[in-house]
């Protein structure tokens, strides 16, 4: 069903947000939304609105328009989660975008507040979380889950029964072997190959990959 919605952010995340909403949904941008910080000069954003988040529910109720706010994955995803958060707290009910030129199957679950772009295969029986990114050409394999607020770039193969923990990132080009499971925070690098189970706030590099001296938490900062 049609609704109108309103994306937080005035960034390229927010422009492209607006982009595939209006050309591949049945769903109508009206309005932008930050942080009074970061309010534009103009107050304006591609011709809309915007409107401080504090002030969001007096201008566009919850009642009468859904949010959106498919941020970057700035500081291990965790300004994503806030926002998100503060969104749901405001009373929000927020919108999921799939691409309709993705791969899906009856019964794939998902959670609210993803943004799923084009020539995504999602096999039978994944599961997507909420506050989820997946850039263009991913493949999920059958049986893998992605936990909230994670965020997976392009041409990342995540094998079948693999689990991926809440906030973490996997770069351009990963592989994640069958049946591994990352640990909540994990950093995963460009074209690294992970073969075994990480902990929590480990980064990973290489291929074979290899588990850093570094946590993931320095990147939180």
């Amino acid at each position: 069903m049609m609704a109108d919605v309103v994306v937080f952010g005035t960034s390229d995340f927010a422009s492209l947000a607006r982009f595939y909403l209006t050309h591949d949904s049945p769903h109508e941008v009206v309005a932008f939304t930050v942080e009074r910080d970061y309010l534009p000069e103009s107050g304006r954003f591609e011709g809309l609105p915007v409107v401080p988040l504090d002030e969001l529910p007096s201008h566009y109720p919850p009642d009468a328009c859904l949010a959106f706010a498919p941020a970057s994955h700035y500081r291990m995803n965790t300004l994503r989660e806030r926002i998100y958060g503060l969104l749901r707290g405001a009373g929000y009910e927020l919108v999921s975008y799939v691409s309709s030129k993705a791969t899906r199957f009856p019964g794939l679950e998902i959670g609210d507040n993803c943004l799923v772009l084009e020539d995504n295969t999602l096999q039978p029986f994944c599961r997507i979380g909420s506050n989820v990114v997946l850039w263009s050409g991913n493949h999920v394999g059958h049986h893998a889950t992605i936990e909230d607020h994670a965020f997976v770039t392009s041409h990342v193969v995540i094998s079948g029964h693999c689990v991926v923990g809440r906030n973490s990132f996997i770069g351009v080009n990963a592989t994640l072997r069958d049946g591994i499971t990352l640990g909540a925070h994990t950093y995963v690098g460009m074209a690294t190959a992970v073969t075994r189970d990480t902990a929590e706030r480990s980064v990973v590099k290489g291929n074979p990959g290899e588990v850093m001296k570094i946590t993931s938490d320095r990147l939180e900062r």
